[in-house]
């Protein structure tokens, strides 16, 4: 048994066993023959960097590699060779750089990290983006591949960091590659131009000149990653689009242009957030956001059917050439300036419009009078009030039709085609009581009116789409009819001597997703008409409508004018096409966005436009810049389809003073927003020279030092005073 003066010897020498370094160990690794060359590089350079930058001794004999030193230095060595001769495996150069950045990645406090995730060097280094000419891009650090790896899987992504991380450069491949993979139709880049203070006006050349350089950044990006002589064509396609924030966001209609809602048309001026506007299916949308734009020069843009609109050059189109639509291609997003001068191909219109997809959903109004009734009084009935009301036809269908549907009213046949509209009396009334036809008129305003004074009351205007449609077959099935074409679908033809039922008409074929034409036919001139057996001078000049209803909606209730119209082939298929695109002088504008699917809405002569950016990469370059509004204008112009990309250095902000960054206060306002990533990246990011690291690295250690003297010395130091310090 040993004495307890030996068992207090052995415990005072166990610590001097555990201090006992452990013996150098050896490892050898296989290189296969296709990774040895680019595992080794150019002259050695990467086995010298690993030499370098490993504890490991390095050893190359033919295809066996032998690491040896401590072992937890060669078990390291281990790992690092493993992912490189992966990436050389995978037929990629092994660098220097690649060398440091896996060394780097797989280094005590970023291992835990490589754990946890399940990613290895390997797989960050060897994630190609995009490939042109020999040159592949890829991110090349671990915040890289998780700031791609963000874009893919989010609407909006910050990426902010230092000059020199791959923030635009990686945004911009991958752009490229969603535009080349067809997941959106176009590319937005933008940045602020807040060194000129956005005033380039004040610069000499034409405004391509005075932009180009706060927009040169982008265009070599664009010139790394496209092929160079397709890039101007992808731009006067509108198929990238480059911009300074300052013109982007100009989308926008004059104060006074009305946009339809569901209690009718409005200045877009006296919108605001959460009013209801129409969209593209007819339906109520809310407005989103409301932008003051300032003063612009404004078009007028006229469709071939003589509708019209005003906006400012940049307002945005959804259109569609003849060729979109035999290839199936999608509707395409054009601004106005970018159609001027291109609005014919081959002489026909070379821009189509979108319209309704369904009627406009006006709330249900109570109205004195049922709509159809309504319409045969406007197309042949007398209104004047100085008689009993009648109605004059040749059709005793219509007779029972009116009948009816006007309770409490006789039709009864007085001479010819003239009917009277008697009111039905009941045993005890007063024979004095008003004709139900007679109060609604006079209830609607229409008492006294004649053929040329004729009108659609406004309840009927904006009514629901069943109201509006029982009105307009009433007026079809007295004034108008089925005008059948050989080889051509038929359209149908309505006449009056009323400018103002002419605008009515126009009004109902339109907020029933239809289209019209019209076309005046002068009194003076023509020969004159018989009635009784005399001659009857025209009086008055007759506008005719030429109208085309989408399918589904039936023009006529007359049986024979509804089969001659279904056997010339129905109405075919509305369209409207742009006819031309004019000056219209300077005005103040605002600019709206809205909820719908497809940002459409409707504006004046329900004409369908839209402010925002759908099926687009949008790339925010410089962000620092903005200001906090400006950046609320731009991530609220998102379209449905969309990305947005926004990158920036909160280091180098060149905002005047006193006012915050945009990008400083979007990330207080969206860090906990679903869909919203922000991936910051540091100097460890930096893939330009050595030296940037090494630049932001003390800069940064400049900056806090100067806080700490600043605290110490200046309690009252606030948050500008910090940013002025920052952009020193």
């Amino acid at each position: 048994m040993p004495t307890s003066h030996e068992q207090s010897h052995r415990k005072q020498a166990l610590p001097v066993l555990t201090r006992t370094e452990p013996a150098p160990v050896q490892s050898r690794m296989a290189v296969p023959d296709a990774a040895l060359l680019a595992l080794l590089g150019s002259r050695d350079e990467s086995l010298r960097a690993a030499e370098d930058l490993l504890d490991a001794d390095v050893h190359v004999r033919g295809n066996e590699l032998t690491l040896s030193g401590e072992p937890a230095d060669v078990a390291f060595a281990e790992r690092v060779f493993a992912e490189l001769i992966t990436l050389a495996g995978r037929g990629q150069q092994v660098g220097k750089d690649t060398v440091a950045r896996t060394i780097e990645m797989l280094s005590d406090e970023n291992a835990a990290h490589h754990d946890r995730i399940g990613e290895s060097p390997a797989e960050v280094l060897s994630l190609d983006i995009l490939s042109r000419r020999g040159k592949t891009i890829r991110p090349k650090t671990l915040n890289q591949k998780r700031y791609v790896d963000a874009i893919d899987a989010c609407t909006i992504v910050f990426g902010i960091g230092p000059a020199g991380t791959g923030k635009t450069y990686l945004a911009m491949a991958k752009a490229v590659q969603a535009l080349q993979a067809k997941l959106v139709t176009r590319i937005i880049l933008t940045r602020p131009a807040v060194e000129a203070g956005e005033r380039l006006g004040y610069l000499p050349g034409t405004l391509y000149e005075k932009i180009d350089p706060y927009l040169r950044p982008l265009y070599d990006a664009l010139h790394d990653m496209i092929d160079p002589e397709s890039i101007p064509k992808l731009m006067a396609a509108g198929t990238i689009e480059v911009a300074p924030l300052a013109y982007m966001r100009g989308r926008a209609q004059p104060l006074s242009t009305n946009v339809l809602t569901p209690d009718g048309f409005r200045p877009i001026g006296g919108l605001k957030v959460g009013d209801l506007v129409i969209g593209s299916n007819g339906g109520p949308t809310p407005v989103l956001g409301v932008y003051p734009q300032g003063d612009k020069d404004i078009y007028r843009v006229t469709a071939q059917d003589g509708s019209s609109t005003l906006c400012c050059g940049e307002h945005l189109w959804t259109v569609r050439t003849a060729s979109d639509r035999r290839r199936d291609k999608p509707w395409r997003v054009l601004e106005t300036e970018e159609m001027i001068g291109n609005l014919r191909a081959a002489h026909a219109r070379r821009y189509e419009l979108p319209l309704l997809t369904a009627p406009v959903h006006h709330p249900e109004r109570s109205v004195p009078m049922d709509p159809y009734a309504l319409g045969l009084l406007l197309g042949d009935g007398c209104l004047t009030g100085a008689t009993t009301p009648s109605f004059a036809t040749a059709d005793p269908e219509l007779v029972e039709a009116l009948g009816a549907v006007l309770p409490g009213v006789a039709v009864r046949h007085k001479d010819g085609p003239d009917y009277v509209l008697n009111r039905v009396q009941t045993p005890g009334e007063v024979i004095t009581l008003e004709n139900p036809v007679t109060g609604a008129l006079r209830a609607l305003n229409l008492l006294g009116t004649r053929s040329h004074t004729k009108f659609i009351p406004e309840d009927y205007l904006r009514n629901a789409p069943e109201v509006r449609l029982g009105v307009l077959q009433g007026l079809l099935d007295t004034d108008g009819g089925p005008v059948t074409q050989t080889d051509r679908t038929c359209r149908i033809q309505y006449t009056t001597t009323s400018p103002r039922l002419r605008d009515g008409v126009i009004e109902l074929v339109r907020s029933l997703g239809g289209v019209a034409y019209s076309r005046v036919r002068p009194a003076e001139g023509r020969n004159p008409g018989r009635s009784k057996g005399r001659e009857v001078a025209f009086r008055r000049d007759a506008y005719v409508l030429d109208l085309r209803l989408p399918a589904g909606v039936e023009p006529f209730r007359l049986r024979r004018k509804g089969e001659k119209y279904h056997a010339g082939g129905g109405g075919g298929r509305p369209m409207r096409f742009i006819e031309s695109i004019e000056p219209a002088g300077r005005a103040e504008t605002v600019c709206i966005q809205v909820a719908a699917a497809d940002s459409l809405y409707a504006t004046e002569d329900h004409l369908l436009t839209h402010n925002t950016l759908n099926d687009a990469f949008i790339i925010l370059d410089e962000a620092q810049n903005t200001t906090p509004e400006q950046m609320k204008m731009f991530l609220t112009r998102l379209g449905f389809g969309s990305k947005i990309v926004v990158t920036g250095d909160v280091t180098q902000i060149d905002l005047p003073g006193g006012t915050r960054s945009g990008l400083q206060v979007v990330r207080e306002i969206l860090a906990d927003v679903e869909d919203v990533h922000f991936a910051l990246l540091t100097s460890t990011d930096v893939v330009r020279h050595r030296l940037v690291s090494d630049i932001v690295d003390a800069y940064a250690r400049w900056d806090a030092a100067g806080e700490r003297r600043g605290l110490a010395t200046a309690p009252r130091t606030g948050p500008e005073q910090v940013r002025r310090r920052g952009r020193r």
